[in-house]
């Protein structure tokens, strides 16, 4: 309770400007865009404070979220090199973790400090006497360095993906001091997406998810995979440990009751039988129930977490002769949503949980059944609420700019290494159907090799190896068509029409990984640059209508040009981008959502078999 008190005071002297520190962005009113839920970010003791991890759960764990000192800058110690922490002055600007300092949200909004230090302090509650602490980060960009009382705990490089160190060593009773160094220099010689030296919008780095501390035995549950099997009832489940020893019991249950048991060891797998599966899919968005039980030698329960899957394949099939993805043996057109995740309070971090929610439940609401996640990794809730909807994810990997450079084999190494590490922490999600390494030739390199690793390394899922393999930046030469895959993927922006569409063949199925772009001014809705779009509309009536006959031209290409997939740009306006179902503060919704739910609906049921 006193923890909480003194997390109070100093929120209230940041909201207020109290004479502790002075921030930019205080009050409601200085920000550029609010969006619904910038106040309640704002007044938030502990922001987004859900639980961050919903597919390995444990009871017991410490939100780190709030108000940090912060000091930013290119000339600062290099979090890189560091061996000790810098000295933090006694007056010192005060960022509110997690919303990354180049957002109005964490009350700095300044791009470009390249060298990023972050410092608190935390007490362990006594009932975690004993055991050892983790202490857990969501992501942080790019490069991190960790202090715990003045000595380093470790490193950790990549600015998408989770990492967790054990810092039980480093502790002392009563407060103890953190401090975090992030390096990331823009240099576009990393995964960064649109987040990158070549992208559209604003710049982030630093801490940009949750921070978390959990308690834990000396052998705990680090990591798991979990892999429905239809074709055995079964579910394929890896419980991942340091001791390679250890049992493992899995438990799952139907929500009401208990469906199947068994034991295997841990870092193996091992077999849950699921008779009778009730299948997961965007009509029927059914999750089991998981408990995984550790025990030592002794059969002794030393962790549990509990978590959750979805029974459900994928599969490529002909379907009177053209070649097609397959969900659960059945051909459903994936008409979707590209979906990009940014914000105009929070940049790359949703202001909450709701706000995470939101852009989702708008794709679900209008009547899509998939969200392509363009090139950016969402904090591990996103991919929950898409399971729990009933959404499929296509996942970009975010892409670097410059692979050619004297250090492209570092360069592609690390970029191959994060690829992987995106598959094995979201492996688990049901609602992820499908891998993309590549967008548009951004960056590409050994695009045939990597498509054909991602698909042996994941054999559960489509790999679309370059989405939109037609365009390319001039900047370098483009790849071009990887030529292998689950799908010939082609954007087109312009009038939905035979010649414009790609064709599947005897490996490939047809997908238009982009098409639409349609815009429309909305007066007081929109970023203070010039906005633009692919084409403008008059207004929400000329592009609801454009809508409807685009999807309606787009029967034609499945029906009788073998299309399979297409994906609308884009769920929200993003800065200049004016050409969401949404506005970027989502608060205008530009479009009949009724009539685009109405059509998407019927273009799916025609692709149905009857």
């Amino acid at each position: 309770m006193k923890k909480i008190t003194v997390v109070c005071l100093a929120l209230c002297s940041f909201l207020f400007g109290g004479d502790l520190f002075s921030v930019k962005a205080q009050i409601l009113e200085k920000f550029t865009l609010p969006t619904p839920w910038t106040e309640e970010a704002l007044k938030a003791e502990i922001p987004l404070p859900e639980y961050p991890r919903p597919q390995m759960v444990r009871s017991e764990w410490l939100n780190l979220n709030g108000i940090w000192d912060y000091m930013g800058g290119k000339d600062l110690l290099d979090p890189v090199t560091a061996t000790t922490p810098p000295v933090f002055p006694a007056k010192v600007e005060k960022i509110r973790v997690p919303y990354p300092p180049e957002s109005e949200l964490s009350g700095i909004a300044r791009g470009g400090d390249t060298c990023l230090w972050y410092k608190r302090s935390f007490s362990v509650p006594q009932a975690w006497k004993g055991r050892n602490v983790l202490l857990n980060f969501g992501a942080v960009d790019r490069i991190s360095s960790v202090f715990v009382n003045g000595k380093k705990v470790g490193t950790h490089t990549g600015g998408y993906d989770a990492f967790s160190l054990n810092i039980t060593d480093y502790l002392k009773s009563g407060e103890n001091v953190l401090v975090v160094g992030a390096y990331d220099p823009n240099d576009g010689r990393a995964a960064s997406g649109k987040n990158g030296s070549r992208g559209d919008y604003i710049f982030t780095s630093g801490i940009w998810q949750t921070v978390w501390l959990e308690p834990v035995e000396k052998q705990y549950i680090s990591q798991i995979k979990l892999v429905p099997d239809l074709k055995n009832n079964r579910l394929e489940v890896i419980a991942y440990t340091e001791d390679k020893e250890l049992k493992v019991t899995a438990i799952a249950d139907n929500g009401t009751s208990e469906v199947a048991r068994t034991e295997g060891n841990s870092n193996m797998s091992f077999y849950l039988p699921i008779r009778e599966p009730r299948l997961w899919s965007p009509d029927d968005p059914f999750l089991y129930g998981l408990k995984l039980q550790l025990k030592d030698r002794k059969g002794e329960i030393i962790d549990e977490v509990s978590s959750y899957f979805g029974m459900r394949s994928v599969s490529m099939g002909k379907v009177d002769g053209v070649l097609r993805p397959l969900l659960n043996g059945e051909f459903v057109f994936h008409i979707g949503l590209l979906d990009q995740g940014y914000w105009p309070d929070g940049a790359f971090t949703a202001p909450t949980d709701k706000a995470l929610l939101y852009d989702i439940e708008l794709a679900k609401r209008a009547g899509f059944n998939v969200i392509r996640k363009h090139i950016k990794v969402e904090p591990q809730r996103w991919y929950y609420h898409c399971d729990r909807l009933g959404l499929m994810v296509w996942q970009d990997m975010p892409n670097l700019w410059e692979p050619d450079g004297e250090d492209s084999v570092a360069v592609r190494k690390q970029f191959r290494d994060e690829l992987k590490v995106m598959i094995d922490q979201h492996v688990s999600s049901p609602s992820i159907v499908m891998w993309v390494p590549f967008n548009e030739n951004w960056g590409a390199f050994e695009a045939t090799d990597i498509t054909a690793w991602v698909k042996k390394y994941d054999p559960n899922r489509w790999v679309n190896g370059m989405s939109g393999y037609n365009y390319a930046p001039g900047y370098r030469k483009a790849y071009g068509d990887p030529r292998n895959g689950d799908f010939v993927d082609m954007h087109h922006y312009g009038k939905i029409e035979p010649k414009a569409i790609p064709r599947p063949d005897d490996k490939r199925a047809a997908s238009l990984g982009e098409f639409g772009g349609k815009g429309l001014f909305v007066r007081g809705h929109m970023w203070p640059v010039r906005n633009d779009a692919y084409e403008m509309m008059l207004n929400r009536e000329v592009l609801t209508d454009t809508y409807v006959l685009m999807l309606t031209e787009l029967e034609q290409m499945i029906n009788y040009f073998g299309l399979s997939t297409a994906i609308y740009t884009q769920t929200t306006d993003v800065e200049h981008e004016i050409n969401g179902l949404v506005t970027y503060d989502r608060k205008v919704e530009k479009m009949d959502l009724e009539k685009v739910k109405y059509i998407n609906q019927e273009v799916i049921r025609c692709t149905r078999k009857k």
